[in-house]
Formats: structure tokens, sequence, C-alpha cells
């Protein structure tokens, strides 16, 4: 099996794992997380009623019963799990990936992840050395259990009034369609609504750009204040600007700040990934927010949000957490709250673009991958000629380095899959961002 991952279990499906492993998944989690009863959500994926199946006659086998919510998105799990006690919940899904992929998110009490480190390791090695036996005194049933009406008015408190913008929502054929016309109606100009998991306009992964071209021809088209686009299970969600320009996620985690530092009044703890622009930290503070870095992915991020306390988080791959949302992450919520802030500033002639500038205030390299096998040579090799002849005004040593000077700053990390070492840097001019990054390329040409 290669479907298990530092965050959750994922891969082709028939190739990675298929229908039995996902009957022994089902079996083994019972025993790992202690429980009787298993929420259970699906995407649209077209192997996710097998998946679901198998799942569930693991799950029964072993004794415990399955409550089963239906199609769903990813957050809708994280919700229910919390809100309703569960000690284990499973969302069927390959989130971004595209049609040929499935996979499970697995979460325990208070829809806190369950990633490699915290449980999947285990079940891999059960998979892989015990064999699944039914348990001949209980075995349990599956429950048909609603709550979407309950998740939707939960959502529903954070819309607010948009009448003044025109809005662009490309759903990517994904999850965000199951519910986005229930919060926005039919006012926003929409694409791609249709739940259907062969994904036949483009794949559910933002971060692809050629996946954003159909929003960003929309926003032109149709002269959108701003464009929304969701990723598979609508866990993320990003957004282009007036003029159809992608904006990096990080840069929403500042202007969240006006929602929840500004008009709530809150003050406290913001959370960002290593690879967040050093502008998001800059531009709220004034505002009462003080940041704290962390490694990147919700198997870590969500655990680091509600150790702190944190108000609300983000990453640069689109994820936002709230502690309002039992510290998980929501597409959705992130975008009703988002909307809030963008057509408040309108009110004031100011358009998202002009927000966006004030907070951008680096040049910005983007990620690079490298293909390096020697990942943790290379890396060292780059941190330490930097820190050798330049003076660091901060330092980070996990998921890779973050190495901070006074006008620019990088971070380099090894993909978790994968041989490429992934780097990011900003600067405060272009050229001296060019420089840098010419720099890092000679360095680890010697590696590649």
């Amino acid at each position: 099996m290669g479907a298990f991952h530092a965050y959750d279990i994922r891969g082709i499906y028939n190739k990675d794992f298929d229908k039995n492993d996902a009957y022994k998944i089902g079996y083994h989690l019972v025993g790992l997380l202690k429980t009787d009863k298993v929420l259970v959500g699906r995407d649209v994926r077209t192997s996710s009623p097998e998946i679901f199946d198998f799942l569930c006659r693991g799950i029964t086998d072993a004794g415990a019963d399955v409550y089963d919510i239906g199609l769903s998105t990813t957050p809708m799990v994280y919700y229910s799990t919390a809100k309703y006690g569960f000690r284990a919940s499973v969302q069927i899904t390959a989130s971004h990936n595209s049609k040929e992929y499935n996979g499970m998110k697995v979460s325990r009490e208070n829809a806190l992840p369950v990633g490699y480190d915290t449980g999947l390791k285990e079940i891999e090695h059960k998979i892989k050395t015990n064999t699944p036996t039914p348990k001949s005194t209980k075995k349990g049933r599956v429950v048909d259990y609603n709550v979407r009406d309950e998740y939707i008015t939960f959502l529903k408190k954070y819309v607010g009034d948009y009448s003044n913008l025109n809005i662009g929502i490309d759903c990517s054929n994904g999850m965000a369609a199951l519910l986005i016309k229930e919060l926005l109606g039919d006012t926003p100009i929409y694409l791609y609504d249709e739940l259907d998991g062969t994904f036949p306009n483009h794949e559910a992964n933002p971060l692809i750009p050629e996946n954003v071209i159909d929003l960003q021809n929309l926003v032109n088209q149709n002269g959108c204040d701003l464009g929304i686009i969701f990723d598979g299970d609508a866990d993320r969600v990003m957004f282009v600007d007036e003029n159809a320009r992608f904006i990096s996620p990080d840069l929403m985690i500042a202007l969240l700040g006006h929602y929840f530092l500004e008009e709530k009044k809150l003050k406290g703890l913001v959370l960002q990934d290593i690879r967040t622009s050093k502008a998001v930290g800059e531009y709220l503070k004034p505002l009462g927010g003080e940041m704290r870095t962390w490694r990147v992915g919700r198997a870590f991020a969500a655990l680091k949000l509600r150790e702190i306390d944190g108000i609300y988080g983000g990453e640069l791959a689109g994820h936002y957490y709230f502690r309002d949302f039992y510290y998980s992450d929501s597409g959705l919520m992130a975008c009703l709250i988002i909307l809030d802030v963008i057509s408040s500033f309108k009110k004031q002639g100011v358009s998202l673009s002009q927000l966006i500038s004030r907070i951008e205030t680096y040049a910005n390299s983007g990620e690079i991958n490298f293909r390096i096998e020697n990942k943790k040579g290379a890396m060292d090799a780059v941190r330490d000629h930097f820190m050798t002849v330049e003076k660091p005004t901060a330092s980070f040593d996990f998921d890779g380095y973050r190495v901070e000077f006074p006008d620019w700053w990088f971070n380099i990390r090894p993909s978790n899959t994968e041989p490429y070492l992934r780097f990011i840097a900003e600067a405060k001019t272009q050229k001296l961002l060019e420089q840098k990054v010419s720099k890092v390329r000679e360095i680890l040409e010697s590696f590649s």
C-alpha cells in the first residue's frame, strides 16, 4: 500500500489501495480510537460508494455503528464530529486530486486530525500484519444521520449582506456545490456547480493556474468584483481580484484580521504556516494580531491552533482554521467571512486589488521545486551559506528551515512524498529577490 501519508490516506484507487484495504481500515479504526460509533461522510467521486460500502463493513464487523451523513464536504464532517461528540470520523475524499484518486481523512474526538504519527501508521501496520476477524458477539449497524440542516444553520450565522458585490464562483464540480446556493442563493454567477466526481471541466485543485483560467475569464467577462474557487472537498478556498489576478492564499490571513481583530474586537494569536508572507504579520500587528508560525498541513495546524487557543489561522495552500469552528478548517466559512470584509471595503470605495496591495509589500518567488534526493544535505547547504554571510533576525528549524533577514527571508522544506525540495522566498525588491533565488539555484546545482 502506498496510500498512507502524513496527513491522510490517499492514492490511486485500485492501485495504491482497494476495497479490501478500505474494509481493514474500517475494522482497525474502531480499535485504534476505542469507539462504538463512527461518523462517515463521502465526496462525489465515482469510487466513493464502493469505498463507503467496504469501510462500513469493516466498522460494523468490528462491532461499531456507522453514522452515515451521505454526501458531504470535509468540513461538514469535522463540524459534526465535534458538535455531536463522535470519537471517530472518516471523510472519504481525495480532496483536490484528479478523478482516479480517492482516500480518507480521519478524525478523532473534537475533530482532531489523525495523521501518520498519531494513528495512521498503526493502522497501516495492522493492515500488513493482522487479519480482521468479525466480532461474534456484536455486529454494528449503519444509521442514516442528517446533519445538513444543522450545519447550514451554523454557516448562515456568517452570511452577511453582499448585495453590493458582483461575485463569480467556481465550484470545481466538487462538494462546495452541495451547499453553496443555500448560503449565497442564485445571485452569484456560478461555474461548474453540478456535483460530478469525474471533474469534467478541470481538476479540483485551485493551486494549478490552468484550473483557475475559466474563473478568471468569467470575472473579466462579467465585471465581477471578485472570483471564488473551491477545491474538491471544500476545505480550501481561493480568490481572484476584480482584475482576475490570482491572490496568494496566505495574504487572505491578513484580510481575515479585519473581521476577527477589527470588527469583532478580538485580540490574540493568529497561526500561519512556515511559508506565509512576512507581510501578513506586519499587517496584522497594528490590528492586535500576534503571529505564531507552525508546520504545513491540517494534521499539525489544527492541533497547534487548539494548543495556543488561537483566534484563527491559515496556510499558503488555502486552508483557514477557526477557533469558532472547533479549531478546524472550512472553505465555506472562510468564504463567507472574506466576502463580508470585501463588501465592507467596497462600501468605502476600496476594491479587492487595492486592499491586497496594502498587504502585499514583498516581491515573492512563489514555491519553486527542486528534484533532489539528498534533501537534508541540500537544505543544510542553503541555510548554512546565508546564515554565514548574513545575520538573521529570526530562524525556524521545523518543516525544513525558515530564515529571516532584515530585507528578505526564505523557507526550504522537503516534500513528504516526493524527491523534491520546495523553496520560497520574499524580498523588499524584485532585484534582491532575483539575486537570492539565483544564488540558491547555484548552491543546489551540485545536489541535483
